[in-house]
């Protein structure tokens, strides 16, 4: 065989399209997604259309030659199994911007289909795919056929259209050791579908085999054979993806292999599996422009760079899971950078663009970010440091880091604003006092609170609340609220945006903005968890202010003020009328007694405003109890 990709076709029933109207059509939509077309491939299509009816001499089933491993090697296989199924399910949501996917049209589309999907069950092609799991003999039949023209070694790519599917699922099992493959691609499978009986294939495939790269099922809006449940439902560890090719007269077209084949993301998906990447370079560099980096733009670079010096201080399995979620996190921040940029008409900056990388590719490597920002003042990092260590930069993964490794990667990121390393280790310090003395206990470790005060900002991403709160050093309300609106509360952009606007969060109180924030941390709709999360941010930034003498932000201790008076109020106010065992009485209670934590701390150390009037003899503020008086508080009084 030569070195050409090797594309293994499995029909489905009838006659297995004699004609090849199927291969035109994917040869058609491969040149259109720019890829090579089948010329370029060795193409194996075994028809198998008369075995599927009946048997005429007795035949073996073939032996099944893989088996799941076990233990550890069967954790590291389903790992490095999810770690390629996940650049693909990448690959393919990039590809669904060109191809987009009306679900309003497949809610619509999926009860009608029902009915019709109730008498497809019935139709002749139907049964003979229940014939080939009941038949042992129909079964071996076919498989024979498939087997006696598959290499013996090497890569291969299979392409499964409907029945074909089952048989593809079953194929996986008894293929030669030697050989690999290296995509398989499903589409219109009725694998789902509760009328088979599937037990010994599934129990079979309970976890993905070692010699299977990745497994994607497309399943058409509008097919009434494979829209009924997906094949995650019977395999969970596969990827299911749901596309729109519209409706003809016969339902049945949906179904046809060319309506599959002719759809751009399944042409896409099939040319990658053959040909690799269409194209090396990135597109985002052809945006890129040497230009400063923006708030959101400074969060995302920070983010990443934290995330690598975290990855240098790991080793072992460790390393290898947090570098898979990381992969996968950079291409996704750097992908939605991408698209806000582009809706707010901004090119994308150098210094991110060069981050992007090929993440379908399992062989690309990972950019590594740097970060030198050493123009940075205290005061902005402050508001970025304490952002950055009570996020999960890593979410939507959770792996749990060492304090030791988080202070040696917050100590080189402080290192690189032009800091002193101290600083670095100042952050985590300043969070573990603050989340101490909210809970009354000297024993805490700093948690990351991002999680929590997430649901917290989204009570005023519309108001322009959070806005408000940003650090004015850093950028506009305008920044922050587009950003917001773009990326919202979660992920690495939209936590990094969010615990860094809160971190200022004193000025939550100026305008309308701030009014809703302090009536939803003081509400029902913000649970004890992300009262205090929000709070340890607001008491960690005002610590490690005191420390490195900056100065305290007054509105810190407004905010406080206003939301004990708001706490207080709606305590008393249901405590009297509502059941003794009121869990909203008891959150209110739980609240109260944190901000009283707050201001008590704020209040012996000093930081409590105090009177404006008193001054020294040269007419200077006097310094009361430790705080230090910005021009700010002497104007508003």
């Amino acid at each position: 065989m030569s070195d050409q990709p090797v594309l293994l076709f499995l029909h489905g029933v009838g006659d297995g399209d004699p004609d090849g109207q199927w291969r035109a059509t994917l040869q058609d939509s491969l040149t259109r997604a720019g890829y090579p077309g089948l010329d370029a491939a060795t193409v194996i299509t075994p028809m198998y259309a008369h075995a599927l009816k009946g048997f005429d001499e007795p035949e073996q089933l073939p032996a099944r030659t893989f088996k799941a491993p076990t233990r550890d090697a069967a954790k590291l296989n389903r790992r490095d199994f999810e770690r390629r199924l996940a650049a693909m399910e990448h690959r393919i949501g990039r590809q669904d911007q060109e191809h987009p996917f009306n679900e309003t049209i497949a809610y619509v589309a999926a009860p009608v289909h029902d009915l019709v999907a109730d008498l497809a069950v019935e139709v002749k092609f139907f049964k003979q795919a229940a014939n080939y799991l009941s038949s042992k003999q129909i079964r071996a039949q076919v498989l024979n056929r498939i087997l006696a023209v598959v290499p013996e070694s090497g890569k291969l790519v299979i392409v499964a259209h409907s029945l074909g599917s089952v048989i593809a699922a079953d194929l996986l099992l008894r293929l030669p050791v030697d050989v690999e493959v290296s995509a398989l691609v499903t589409i219109g499978s009725p694998l789902a579908n509760g009328r088979f009986k599937l037990d010994d294939l599934r129990d079979a495939l309970t976890d993905p085999p070692p010699h299977l790269s990745w497994w994607v099922n497309f399943r058409n809006a509008w097919d009434p054979v494979a829209i009924r449940r997906g094949l995650s439902s019977v395999f969970p560890w596969m990827l299911d993806h749901t596309i729109n090719t519209g409706h003809g007269s016969n339902p049945i077209v949906p179904h046809s292999a060319s309506a599959y084949l002719g759809h751009g993301t399944v042409a896409d998906t099939i040319g990658y599996a053959l040909f690799g990447s269409k194209s090396k370079e990135i597109a985002f560099i052809q945006r890129a422009m040497d230009i400063p980096l923006n708030a959101v733009e400074i969060k995302t670079l920070m983010g990443l760079r934290y995330c690598h010096l975290i990855k240098n201080e790991l080793s072992g399995d460790l390393r290898r899971r947090y570098l898979i979620a990381l992969r996968s996190v950079q291409s996704q921040t750097i992908s939605d950078l991408y698209s806000h940029n582009v809706s707010t008409n901004r090119p994308i900056p150098s210094q991110l663009a060069r981050l992007d990388f090929d993440y379908s590719n399992d062989n690309s490597l990972l950019p590594e970010p740097t970060f030198n920002q050493s123009g940075t003042s205290k005061e902005e990092a402050v508001t970025l440091l304490t952002a950055v260590s009570a996020t999960n930069v890593i979410a939507p993964f959770d792996i749990t880091i060492s304090k030791e490794m988080e202070q040696a990667a917050l100590e080189e990121l402080a290192s690189e604003m032009g800091l002193k390393r101290q600083f670095g280790s100042d952050v985590l310090e300043a969070g573990k006092r603050a989340q101490a003395i909210l809970r009354d206990s000297q024993n805490m470790q700093w948690v990351k609170v991002g999680a929590l005060v997430a649901g917290t900002a989204a009570l005023v991403v519309g108001t322009g609340g959070l806005a408000l709160a940003a650090a004015p050093g850093l950028a506009g309300a305008a920044v922050i609220t587009s950003a917001l609106a773009s990326f919202g509360p979660g992920g690495m952009i939209g936590g990094l945006i969010t615990a860094g606007a809160l971190v200022g969060g004193g000025g939550l109180l100026v305008g309308s903005g701030g009014g809703t924030m302090v009536t939803g941390l003081a509400g029902d709709e913000t649970s004890v968890d992300q009262f205090e999360g929000f709070l340890a941010l607001q008491l960690a930034a005002v610590i490690l202010r005191q420390q490195h003498k900056i100065d305290t932000d007054p509105s810190v201790w407004q905010m406080l003020t206003e939301l004990e008076i708001r706490v207080s109020r709606q305590h008393e106010r249901l405590d009297e009328i509502s059941d003794p065992k009121s869990s909203a009485v008891a959150s209110l209670a739980k609240k109260r007694i944190i901000v009283k934590r707050a201001l008590k701390y704020m209040s012996d150390n000093g930081l409590e405003p105090g009177e404006p009037e008193m001054a020294e003899a040269d007419g200077s503020p006097v310094e009361k109890r430790g705080s230090r008086f910005i021009p700010q508080l002497q104007r508003s009084k």
